[in-house]
């Protein structure tokens, strides 16, 4: 949360309310996520003040010379009993673990990372030699199973090179460790401390030999690699590659330029959240409410309400932010879904918004509620009304947002939070726009017949959103992975939306006598309602494609007979998802494609709770969805090792090449996307 702003007496009731409305939302997201400790036997942490891991950060020599090499080591010595989780490149979780704990375990497993936060200008890191793991035996699933931890004196090197040109002087470095301690039965919360290393850069330095028992296990060999630039440690690094509809391109995000240019692509993803079915049925609300202020000639007023409403989308996006950088087992915007009352309250919250809107009930409450009504055009509602606008956002996924969401939940909390930030600011900037400039909306029907249509029409849509978003936990509640969540709950959505269209031709024609009006308003709701009574089927069912739903014993049968796999990561929650089954996967030449002989079109559904689904995307190093993989021969480096082409947006054409480059023909034009 940001630091609380000053504020004049006259406005000393607003800074309360909006950090409480925050705190509220970002306590919502942490509900929703895995708890930090995890316990598979009943048991407590350890007693209050006694030392878990000591943690020391030694320079390998007191004073050296400009140009010396040398390595920091990060000492962690365990108490008697405790162990640590490797860093995650050596992070191996017995299969033991899986099955009898679930996803939920192994999401809250919190890797040992050590990252250089502040070191001098004129300094060069190379990768860390990580500590050697211990096998330790641990009773998590109430039986013995071996586990590869660190333990006893566990120590990491940081090697690095002072510049030749480096100035004469102290050089002080600031390491930080996190690393989550555990015992045989259970884990205790993760500890996350900064240390700082001192030594002098001295060109007539002659330093004694290192601390055998500290240095002797460095390997000075390191030297010879590339080095990682020095500021991250254990981190994937590398260009950020973005693709849409078939083209592809890559951000290098060292540097402040590259990170600069992500940023703009990432608001660039959040402004085109705004162009979603999820978002749509609300601006029109926020647009008249804007249109009544401008029309009272009060652009202060509108200008307050537009920058609070930007606040608010902002702060929400900072929160899921905050959620992936901090909170354990949540690392990616969808995993607000996993849990069904998530779902439950925002429908039913919508539900009851649109109910009020067409005016079925009035119902008297204290003064003080209405401040916080999403509705009313106060700047406690303003604020609200953009954490809903965001959270409806959250079951899509723009262009550019998604491949910059999952590369920033990999990052250091600063960046994860700055390129979050960045989303908000893209989707908050048209509604800032808006209210910047009173002319645009001043021609916006206000007061009359027509402005009361558009709010039942507005009301009827909200409906329909509120039809999905309590559908998707009644699927989840009822499906058994790996088989697909029923989608009968789309035949409601479609009747909100077909009486909404079907009620904007009928009161169009009645409230105005003007044809070119009736033509395009009457036109549009006829045509609406068509266009969802001929794609509602295709929504209710699973398509023309006979999928195999995916299970890592389906998944091991398909390879062992060498055959292209093309696996399309869904939810029923995931609108994208849905637009992309129907506009690509649905279409006769990919239908024809997926049913060669050696294709096997596999769906992995995460509606519910799919641990095996989940921990494959989380082994394709990916953090959200839509995604399609496609396995082959030809499809990467190592197809046993599940080398896979990525894509999070595709056409038609790239679908059918990469299915020809998976199996090891020759294509052009397929794009690899990886976050």
């Amino acid at each position: 949360m940001p630091p609380r702003p000053t504020t004049r007496p006259r406005s000393r009731r607003l800074t309360p309310t909006l950090a409480v409305a925050l705190a509220t939302m970002i306590a919502a997201l942490v509900a929703v996520s895995s708890p930090t400790r995890v316990a598979a036997q009943p048991g407590g942490p350890p007693t209050d003040g006694a030392p878990q891991v000591t943690i020391r950060v030694l320079p390998q020599k007191d004073a050296v010379r400009p140009g010396d090499q040398l390595a920091l080591a990060v000492v962690l010595d365990h108490d008697v009993g405790l162990h640590s989780w490797p860093i995650r490149r050596d992070l191996v979780v017995p299969p033991e673990f899986t099955a009898v704990l679930g996803e939920t375990f192994i999401d809250s497993v919190i890797p040992t990372e050590f990252e250089v936060v502040t070191k001098p200008d004129a300094t060069t890191f190379w990768p860390v030699q990580a500590p050697v793991t211990r096998t330790v035996d641990v009773y998590y699933t109430g039986s013995q199973v071996p586990l590869q931890v660190y333990a006893g004196r566990a120590i990491a090197y940081l090697p690095l090179q002072i510049d030749p040109g480096a100035a004469a002087g102290e050089a002080a470095f600031d390491v930080r460790v996190q690393y989550q301690a555990c015992d045989e039965t259970q884990c205790f919360a993760p500890v996350n401390e900064t240390f700082r290393a001192v030594f002098r850069i001295d060109p007539a330095a002659a330093p004694p030999p290192a601390d055998p028992a500290i240095f002797g296990a460095f390997d000075p060999t390191v030297f010879g690699t590339a080095p990682d630039g020095g500021s991250v440690v254990d981190v994937p690094r590398g260009p950020v590659t973005f693709g849409v509809f078939g083209r592809s391109f890559s951000i290098d995000p060292d540097g402040p330029l590259g990170l600069t240019f992500l940023l703009l692509v990432a608001a660039l993803g959040g402004f085109l959240l705004n162009l979603t079915p999820c978002v749509l049925p609300v601006i029109p609300l926020k647009i008249m409410g804007m249109s009544r202020a401008a029309g009272q000639h009060h652009p202060r007023r509108m200008l307050l309400l537009g920058t609070t409403m930007s606040l608010g989308v902002i702060g929400f996006w900072l929160a899921i932010g905050g959620a992936i950088a901090f909170v354990s087992g949540f690392d990616a915007i969808s995993s607000l879904f996993q849990t069904s009352w998530f779902s439950f309250v925002v429908g039913a919250f919508v539900a009851v918004m649109a109910i009020g809107m067409l005016g079925v009930f009035s119902v008297q409450l204290p003064q003080s509620v209405y401040r916080f009504n999403p509705g009313q055009e106060t700047v406690h509602g303003s604020f609200l009304f953009g954490i809903l606008t965001a959270v409806l956002s959250t079951p899509c996924t723009a262009p550019f947002m998604g491949s910059a969401a999952a590369w920033a939940a990999t990052q250091r909390p600063s960046i994860t939070l700055t390129t979050f930030a960045a989303i908000g600011l893209g989707m908050a900037l048209p509604y800032f726009i808006l209210t910047a400039k009173p002319g645009l909306v001043r021609k916006v029907p206000r007061t009359g017949a027509a402005s009361d249509l558009v709010k039942q029409v507005m009301g009827l849509f909200m409906l329909a959103v509120a039809a999905f978003f309590l559908g998707i936990p009644l699927a989840g509640a009822f499906q058994r992975p790996p088989d697909p969540a029923s989608r009968a709950y789309w035949w409601l959505v479609a009747f909100f939306v077909v009486a909404a269209c079907v009620w904007t031709a009928w009161r169009t024609f009645k409230i105005t006598p003007n044809a070119t009006r009736r033509g395009i308003f009457g036109g549009l709701g006829i045509v609406g309602a068509a266009a969802m009574l001929a794609i509602t089927p295709g929504l209710a069912s699973h398509g023309p494609i006979a999928w195999t739903y995916y299970t890592p014993e389906r998944f091991a049968e398909a390879q062992a007979q060498n055959k292209v796999v093309v696996m399309d990561f869904t939810a029923e929650w995931c609108l994208n998802c849905k637009a992309l089954e129907a506009g690509v996967l649905h279409q006769p030449a990919v239908v024809e494609m997926m049913e060669r002989d050696d294709v096997v079109p596999m769906k992995v559904d995460l509606t519910g709770d799919n641990a095996e689904g989940k921990a494959k995307l989380k082994e394709l190093e990916w953090v959200g969805i839509p995604l399609l993989a496609v396995f082959g021969p030809g499809a990467g480096v190592g197809y046993e090792a599940d080398g896979a082409l990525k894509f999070d947006t595709y056409t038609v054409g790239t679908v059918t090449e990469a299915v020809a480059k998976a199996g090891g023909g020759a294509v052009g034009g397929a794009v690899e996307g990886q976050p």
